[in-house]
């Protein structure tokens, strides 16, 4: 890399350059004005998400590249609108960066943005930027449509199925060996599992066409993705439901990755699949004579498993997880933003 200095212009002109128009259309202003102006199709609600990352909080410089940041900061939106059953379509990025950065820097952060736009088919289409007094700042808003009603927080009913797509516990399973890898030793420090668990960190894979297909086919009631741990994600889902809600520890799905990390940490995997966050999986509820085809139509769709957890329950018994032989376990609630800490759970 160079030394020479970012300046507002250029950043401008290269995300001019590496946006390119995404194959969807439906921008009829973009980049260069005030606003950007979206023409959807009649009949089409939009959907909106928003979400801040910032350095130190949400990722950390000395081992998340500029690129790494620029894809998590749109799959993190992504994995909003996948919880909607939505089309992600259209982003706006905002960028503040300190004074010290470089065009490198800046471009290579667009560029793993765009990577990720170009799979999901979004078009970037504007933004600002701004200088920085300390860290990297990122605020991305993404725009969507619906084919469908969306998927709400608020449909679970009594009895329901809980589930969730993929595994849990990868994201804080990377976070840690990142931190601790010179303590880790033997077959959990693979190369192949060193890879495949600090990217579920560093870029996470959101669930957007899952989201699709489970909006579409019927019998989901809740829906929204885990971003803040699943102690936490769960009770909002239950709090908007006014339901309750009891989780089987021991049918959590923990993949063997995780289970090696968290043996080798001396750490307990099903406390980072309750409570470590970032997994961008979705969590759902759907009606008991649903599940079965939603699991087997999901995995033969699309290769993703869906896992029974636990059932909804009446809001008076509130949120339970129990262990193998139904004793309650307390367990810890996931990040919270403005503590910096774990809630309660």
């Amino acid at each position: 890399m160079s030394d020479a200095r970012v300046t507002e212009a250029e950043v401008v002109q290269t995300v001019r350059r590496l946006a390119v128009p995404g194959p969807r259309g439906g921008v009829a202003v973009g980049i260069g004005d005030d606003c950007a102006v979206l023409q959807p199709e009649p009949g089409r609600q939009l959907v909106a998400t928003t979400d801040l990352l910032l350095e130190d909080v949400h990722f950390r410089r000395r081992w998340a590249e500029p690129a790494d940041i620029g894809w998590k900061a749109l799959a993190v939106n992504l994995s909003d609108v996948a919880s909607m059953g939505g089309r992600p379509r259209w982003a706006l990025v905002g960028l503040a960066v300190p004074g010290s950065s470089t065009l490198e820097e800046v471009e290579a952060f667009f560029e793993g943005a765009q990577a990720l736009a170009g799979e999901h088919r979004v078009a970037l289409i504007g933004g600002d930027t701004s200088s920085s007094p300390s860290g990297w700042f990122v605020n991305v808003t993404l725009l969507g449509d619906l084919e469908r009603a969306p998927s709400l927080r608020s449909g679970a009913r009594a009895g329901d199925v809980i589930a969730v797509t993929g595994t849990l516990g990868r994201s804080i399973a990377g976070l840690s060996l990142l931190e601790h890898e010179a303590e880790i030793t033997g077959p959990a420090l693979d190369p192949g599992v060193l890879a495949d668990l600090t990217a579920a960190h560093l870029r996470p894979w959101p669930r957007v066409r899952e989201g699709q297909w489970l909006g579409g086919a019927g019998g989901v009631t809740a829906m929204m993705d885990l971003s803040d741990g699943l102690a936490t994600d769960l009770r909002r889902l239950a709090e908007e439901s006014r339901v309750g809600a009891s989780v089987s520890l021991g049918r959590l799905p923990v993949d063997a990755p995780t289970r090696r990390m968290a043996e080798a940490l001396g750490r307990d995997p099903l406390v980072w699949a309750t409570s470590g966050g970032e997994d961008y999986e979705l969590l759902l509820t759907c009606a008991v004579d649903a599940f079965e085809r939603l699991r087997s139509g999901l995995a033969q769709a699309l290769g993703t498993p869906l896992t029974a957890i636990g059932e909804v329950t009446s809001a008076a018994q509130g949120l339970r997880f129990l262990d193998g032989d139904g004793r309650l376990v307390a367990v810890r609630g996931g990040y919270e933003h403005f503590g910096g800490t774990h809630t309660d759970g």
